[in-house]
């Protein structure tokens, strides 16, 4: 059940324009944290900025795609006491999808 590449890349490019939002909004919240005359709150915004830029970039940019592509189907192993989950897909399952209808082919033609 190995997974091609051009799977990953959709799946990155559907969801990347949503953390990238999700992302600014959170480190420039967090950043107004350091205007804060609070020593406490200004370490733990700048903390949780930085934090939140690095998942965004670095973890979910690099190390999130180039992982998923070095172990393949291992990605997708469940341990044997998680087996009582249902399997839920987006995509359905590929041997319930429908096959086209034949189309009629006629002698005379």
């Amino acid at each position: 059940m190995r997974r091609p590449a051009h799977v990953l890349a959709k799946g990155i490019a559907i969801t990347s324009g949503t953390i990238t939002s999700a992302a600014t909004i959170m480190v420039l919240v967090f950043a107004a944290f350091v205007t804060i005359p609070f020593a406490f709150i200004q370490e733990l915004g700048l903390g949780l900025a930085v934090a939140v830029l690095l998942d965004a970039t670095v973890v979910r940019s690099v190390l999130l795609p180039s992982t998923m592509t070095l172990l393949g189907d291992w990605n997708w192993w469940l341990p044997p006491f998680l087996r009582w989950l249902p399997r839920v897909t987006i995509e359905g399952d590929p041997e319930m999808e429908p096959q086209p209808e034949p189309v009629p082919v006629r002698a005379d033609d």
